[in-house]
């Protein structure tokens, strides 16, 4: 019990450093992108066909579902592992090689972005047609409408579900162990592998990362607390 306890107290320092440097950077980095390129999508695919335009809404519905419908560890070997090899000649001669934070970052930001961009859509589509009529009748134009009405509403409405993929999120970082990123459970399986005592380290950090996620998900329900104190409660 005494070597056990030994164990966790030496590495509980060193993952939970890695995880100030690495894993929350990570995840919140790539949320705030994947963030705008959500809403970028979502505003994209609820636009009208017109002309050109029709091309680039084409493009995002096929974003949305190739990342989606894909494994975001495939994504990852692709990106890190793969594009390399994509060598065009005059353009990217000696293929596209990115570094593991700069892979694991769009990876996960371009991941991020194709989920949340369903839960925004689906957000903005919840607002009742009404207040887009009552907007429109009283002059305003529909970037207005969507500025000062929808938006708003939509960002309360879909508050849970993103901060649900934030969650996720954070969790999914542990993969970026596959593309040598020095992450949470990185550090655990050099451990484990330096003190042969994998079942202890890898209990180790996931009980790390419960209590990281308890936390955010604490904040996720005062966040909701917050932006709901002005709704009156359903009876």
């Amino acid at each position: 019990m005494a070597s056990i306890w030994h164990i966790i107290v030496t590495s509980t320092p060193q993952i939970v450093a890695a995880g100030l440097k690495y894993t929350i950077p990570i995840a919140i980095i790539s949320f705030i992108i994947g963030l705008i390129l959500a809403v970028l999508t979502a505003l994209t695919k609820l636009s009208p066909r017109r002309g050109w335009f029709s091309i680039v809404k084409a493009i995002a519905y096929f974003y949305v579902w190739l990342f989606r419908s894909t494994p975001l560890l495939v994504q990852l070997f692709i990106v890190y592992f793969g594009l390399p090899y994509l060598k065009v000649k005059g353009l990217w001669p000696n293929g596209i090689q990115l570094d593991p934070w700069t892979a694991g970052i769009a990876t996960f930001s371009l991941n991020t972005g194709a989920y949340c961009a369903e839960t925004i859509r689906a957000s903005i589509l919840s607002i009742p047609q009404g207040q887009w009529e009552a907007a429109y009748s009283i002059g305003m134009t529909k970037p207005q409408v969507l500025r000062h009405i929808i938006l708003p509403q939509a960002a309360r409405v879909s508050l849970p579900p993103l901060s649900n993929s934030f969650i996720s999120l954070v969790k999914d970082t542990s993969l970026a162990a596959s593309i040598t990123i020095i992450e949470m459970f990185e550090v655990s399986q050099q451990i484990a592998a330096e003190n042969y005592q994998p079942l202890i380290m890898y209990a180790l950090v996931a009980a790390l990362y419960a209590v990281l996620c308890s936390i955010l998900s604490w904040l996720q329900g005062y966040l909701e607390k917050r932006t709901s104190r002005y709704i009156s409660p359903i009876n």
